[in-house]
């Protein structure tokens, strides 16, 4: 069981004065009332096992599965306590000392090893998953299953091919060009949400930018380092680095990284700790992090900011019938510490804001969670499910590909007339003359 001690960052876990603040911020927690549950048990959980005062075991590993990793408690840690950190090693540890067995262990070789790691392979499964979708094969596959079944019942709905469509590798500015930038297409992206990318690269274009998509490139790795792969996250990291790196502007400058998916966009802004005891990758790293930015983050700014505003104010007269809200992605808000700017955005509109209450609080998609926790899952979205329904708004935003899925199933499910958009989409489809 040494792989799990000697994956736990014993100093940083030292970082937590076990105060309780995290407590009321943990959705586990919340759910279970059960001290374990929480990040402070977590913790101790951790460098218990570091002291070796605890041996790890089947119950420990639950533990940490069931954590969310959506690092509300970070926010409200006076000590600062890197928690994400702390549990991606606590988990890549976890799974070295504990291997999975099974079917679990199958699905998790397929996911992390074969399908995030070919777009080949990605968009056959993806194909194969559209078809057995439309014929209903999906259905008496999940009854012959059983339990492992679920999982297929609760998987999203795939586009059609024609809604899968990979982006150019280059889009030209669209008005008077201010720059150049390179755009993160992603893994699951393009299979699930390539209307979001094309959302996302006209109104980089439509503020003057040239945008640069290295379509070699497959993934980032943040699924794989929530869930214990740290390996494979390493991997993809250089990958990464190596071919957003190549794209240049015009001084031959590395060019900064647009994503639009908050989960991506966490993780490579900490690429210079994933990789910080690699010395031939650690500068390298930190330098391709410091140009990272979300899309929302970097439309905010000049000279972004003096096209889009006055462009969405011509257009605001038209939307001021449709009440929006926007639930924050917790890797854009307590990953990346970025709050403001798609609130900013949002006034652009001109639509009514009506806040949603509990904004920050997790929405229980957590990557691949709503996969294989579903019921917990769907227990961590229903509070939110009701401040939606507070709020009277007929359009929900978000900004991650994983909130927009758990929002769209839980509103389907509960009835409610609310359409789910990334506010990439509200932004250019009002740049379009069109409404929200």
């Amino acid at each position: 069981m040494n792989e799990l001690k000697d994956r736990i960052d014993y100093a940083k876990s030292l970082d937590c004065v076990h105060c309780g603040l995290c407590l009321n911020s943990c959705p586990t927690y919340r759910l279970s009332g059960a001290e374990p549950s929480s990040p402070r048990g977590r913790i101790h959980l951790m460098r218990s096992v570091a002291e070796g005062a605890l041996e790890p075991d089947a119950r420990m590993k639950e533990e940490f599965d069931f954590c969310l990793l959506c690092r509300h408690c970070e926010s409200v840690c006076p000590s600062g306590v890197k928690f994400g950190q702390l549990m991606e090693g606590a988990r890549d540890g976890a799974e070295r000392a504990m291997p999975r067995t099974g079917f679990a262990r199958v699905a998790r070789e397929l996911g992390f090893g074969v399908l995030l790691r070919s777009r080949t392979a990605l968009r056959a499964f993806t194909a194969l998953g559209r078809l057995a979708q439309v014929s209903g094969a999906t259905a008496w596959t999940a009854k012959l299953l059983g339990t492992h079944g679920q999982m297929l019942v609760d998987a999203p709905s795939l586009p059609p091919a024609r809604d899968r469509q990979r982006p150019a590798a280059l889009t030209r500015a669209t008005g008077t060009r201010v720059g150049a930038v390179a755009f993160l297409e992603g893994c699951v992206m393009t299979e699930l949400f390539a209307r979001v990318n094309a959302a996302a690269i006209r109104t980089l274009a439509y503020a003057g930018f040239d945008v640069h998509v290295p379509l070699r490139h497959m993934c980032c790795g943040s699924l794989h380092a929530h869930n214990g792969e740290l390996t494979g996250a390493r991997e993809l990291a250089r990958e990464t680095i190596a071919l957003f790196d190549a794209l240049v502007d015009e001084h031959g400058q590395p060019l900064p990284v647009i994503v639009d998916s908050a989960g991506c966009g966490s993780h490579m802004k900490e690429y210079g700790h994933l990789l910080a005891d690699d010395l031939a990758w650690s500068a390298r790293a930190a330098a391709f992090a410091r140009r990272v930015y979300d899309w929302t983050e970097w439309l905010v700014r000049e000279p972004a900011r003096s096209v889009l505003q006055p462009a969405l104010a011509a257009q605001a007269a038209r939307h001021r019938d449709t009440t929006v809200t926007w639930d924050d992605p917790c890797h854009l808000c307590h990953g990346q510490g970025i709050r403001s700017q798609p609130r900013l955005l949002i006034s652009w509109l001109g639509a009514p804001h009506a806040p949603l209450r509990d904004a920050e609080s997790c929405c229980g998609s957590a990557g691949i969670y709503s996969l294989v926790r579903p019921e917990d899952s769907k227990a961590v979205l229903a509070p939110k499910l009701e401040a939606l329904q507070e709020t009277g708004a007929q359009v929900l935003l978000t900004a991650n590909p994983g909130c927009h899925l758990q929002w769209e199933s839980g509103v389907k499910r509960t009835g409610q007339s609310v359409r789910v958009l990334h506010l990439a989409e509200a932004i250019d489809n009002s740049l379009r003359g069109q409404a929200l």
